[in-house]
């Protein structure tokens, strides 16, 4: 038994070895024959991946890894390996020469078709040559070309590669892929045309054609041509390396008469300039100013209707520090909307201090095409977002599919710097009409109001009565305001937080410079912007921070908090609350928490609480337990003082102040203000 186990590893040993001296499998054999005179060049070369196992091409029984076919030539030749698409590429290349003979115009056919070719990744090439005089053109048919960026790949594989020549040197004027609206591209003198098709692919054509036209008078001229609502993005050529020197290239755009198309700059560097200066010029319908003009840097035209062109302009660049002229842009074409028709004057000539800005909302990104959302300055000038200055008077449109993709920021600075006749002055804090007449929604329109330091302080006084936004009574209304003063010290501006209308606030004195923001949440603002307003007053300057006049509400309860809540009031600021309380009703002041947290560093953080009518008044230390509730039957002050705080231990205090009836003849246990 153990002779026969022997012998059969032995016998397996050397069938291993047998199998390991064979060569690999070949694949079938290929082979290629060239017609004579055809200007054809095949040649098999390794890809760029290399592998562990090399492979080799087998020719008159000798291997090599690089084989050439030439025009007249017929070559029979195998691989040495089942999967040569791994480790090998071919190229044919064309050479068309349009100087000496008849150039082959029309349909341009893949020669050799893909099924006399071994199934490899194939890359076609066309190399064009004619006079300098002679326009080539190349027209893509169905489906038509999609440039794409550094990077950027085609989904399936297939790509179209197009240079052009100036004097000796090639330009690459774009990479393309398939499904695109890119249908001809004309250039002068010679064109190499590359057409990639990766080893699975089974297209047999080359997909365009080559016609004879007069001189363009440029590099090159690209068609693009929409047959609905779309979008396309195109380069210069080179991108994104530099454009080449005081060259001129032109893109043509084909739209739908029913469709508006808007241009968008997505990327763009300028070169330093000797000669000339570098620009866009646009043929755009109906214009009586054609050419149109416009530097990079400019908003670019939008909402044109029908077809238009695009060149872009280089210039004599710095021979020691030429720069970089590029340029990557979109154009988008979609339905004019109804608002498109509609012009919106928007007077800002008497408002020297006033901007709005008109930009989109934040959204999340989408793969599928959303039509673009544009504003119009004199409904040519469009972008995405447009700020319209003080002192002048701005007609605007709209080229959007939906409005409520857009909002409004606006800002006014209010100032008065002379104490001497601040005094005789007051502002009006309302959005102005022709700011609300536009279709879209407001976000925030802020006020910064400046006063003399030490001079002047300010006061507020709300159209409706305000209440503070608390976790305890929220605020449900369609807008609030979110006030905070400003300080010339470092972390020591205030918050007091944001207020809305239907509350029991009358009035809200600030010590210093201050912003005053209203910021909508809903559309209703519209219907609610009559409770919109705020007089802002000039008033003798005054040490605290801040002081609330409240009046309660005998229906429910006023909450109120301390300034900056989320971080705490600031190290020795004072803050202070004048409480009304009507003849007929008592108070009832309640803190919500029993203890601030408040931890001193240095000083003192206490409470006043004051009896307006008799003077007499309460300490607190707010290191300690708050007061138990207290009732008041007169108006009374509540002043909380802040000490320096350590990190963390923050002062931060909410309470309420809720009436009940005054009852005739009895006293209440509890203690009580007089």
């Amino acid at each position: 038994m153990a002779g026969l186990r022997g012998g059969a590893t032995l016998a397996l040993l050397g069938g291993l070895m047998l199998g390991a001296a064979l060569p690999p499998r070949r694949a079938e054999a290929s082979e290629i024959a060239l017609p004579p005179g055809s200007g054809i060049t095949v040649t098999i070369k390794p890809g760029t991946t290399t592998l562990a196992r090399p492979c080799y091409i087998l020719f008159s029984k000798t291997p090599t890894i690089m084989l050439s076919i030439k025009s007249g030539e017929k070559k029979t030749f195998s691989f040495m390996c089942q999967n040569p698409e791994n480790h090998f590429v071919i190229e044919i290349h064309k050479n068309i020469d349009c100087m000496s003979g008849r150039c082959p115009f029309g349909e341009v056919h893949l020669q050799p078709p893909t099924s006399a070719l071994p199934t490899l990744n194939r890359t076609f090439i066309w190399d064009i040559q004619a006079h300098k005089s002679i326009g080539l053109e190349l027209q893509f048919f169905m489906p038509r070309l999609r440039q794409i960026g550094p990077g950027e790949s085609c989904p399936d594989g297939v790509t179209h590669s197009i240079s052009g020549r100036i004097s000796a040197a090639m330009v690459k004027i774009g990479t393309f892929c398939s499904n695109g609206t890119v249908s001809r591209i004309k250039m002068q003198e010679r064109v190499k045309m590359a057409l990639h098709l990766p080893w699975f692919h089974d297209r047999n054509v080359s997909g365009f054609s080559i016609a004879n036209r007069s001189s363009i008078k440029r590099l090159c001229i690209i068609e693009s041509v929409f047959e609905g609502e779309g979008s396309a993005t195109l380069m210069s050529a080179n991108y994104p390396d530099g454009f080449p020197e005081d060259e001129l290239m032109t893109w043509q755009f084909v739209i739908p008469p029913h469709l508006r198309a808007s241009v968008s700059f997505l990327h763009f560097n300028v070169s330093n300039c000797e000669k000339k200066e570098e620009r866009v010029e646009y043929y755009i319908p109906g214009s009586t100013t054609n050419p149109e003009v416009f530097k990079l840097a400019d908003k670019q035209p939008g909402n044109m209707a029908g077809n238009f062109n695009l060149s872009l302009q280089g210039c004599d660049q710095d021979a020691q520090n030429p720069g970089v002229l590029r340029l990557k842009f979109q154009v988008l074409v979609q339905h004019p909307q109804n608002e498109s028709y509609i012009t919106y004057t928007v007077d800002l000539s008497n408002e020297r201090a006033t901007s709005v800005t008109i930009e989109p909302r934040p959204v999340k990104l989408s793969r599928k095409f959303v039509p673009g959302c544009f504003v119009c300055l004199e409904s040519r000038a469009c972008s995405t977002n447009l700020t319209l200055t003080p002192g002048s008077k701005h007609k605007i449109s709209f080229l959007c599919d939906d409005l409520t993709r857009l909002w409004m920021n606006a800002k006014q600075t209010l100032s008065c710097m002379d104490h001497r006749s601040c005094h005789r002055k007051s502002y009006f804090l309302q959005v102005p009409r022709d700011i609300l007449q536009l279709p879209v929604q407001l976000h925030d329109f802020s006020w910064k109001l400046l006063v003399p330091k030490d001079k002047l302080s300010l006061a507020l006084v709300p159209s409706e009565k305000l209440q503070q936004d608390t976790r305890e009574r929220i605020c449900n209304t369609s807008f609030s305001y979110l006030m905070a003063s400003s300080s010339s010290s470092p972390g020591q501006d205030l918050y007091f937080g944001y207020f809305c209308s239907g509350g029991s606030i009358e009035q809200i004195q600030v010590k210093q410079n201050m912003s005053v923001t209203l910021r909508t949440f809903s559309p209703s603002f519209q219907q609610e912007v009559s409770k919109q307003g705020l007089k802002v007053s000039f008033i003798p300057h005054f040490k605290e921070e801040g002081v609330f006049t409240v009046t309660p509400d005998t229906k429910s309860k006023v909450y109120l908090r301390t300034p900056n809540w989320e971080r705490g009031l600031p190290s020795l600021n004072s803050v202070s609350w004048n409480i009304s309380v009507p003849n007929d009703q008592v108070a009832c002041l309640t803190f919500v928490k029993d203890q601030t947290g408040l931890v001193c560093q240095t000083g003192r953080a206490f409470m006043i609480i004051q009896d307006q009518r008799t003077q007499a008044e309460e300490v607190f230390t707010l290191e300690e337990m708050l007061p138990k509730p207290s009732f008041h039957h007169h108006n009374f002050w509540v002043n909380v003082s802040n000490c320096s705080p350590v990190s963390g231990k923050q002062l931060n205090l909410l309470f309420q102040v809720s009436l009940t009836p005054r009852t005739i003849g009895k006293r209440r246990k509890t203690r009580a203000w007089l």
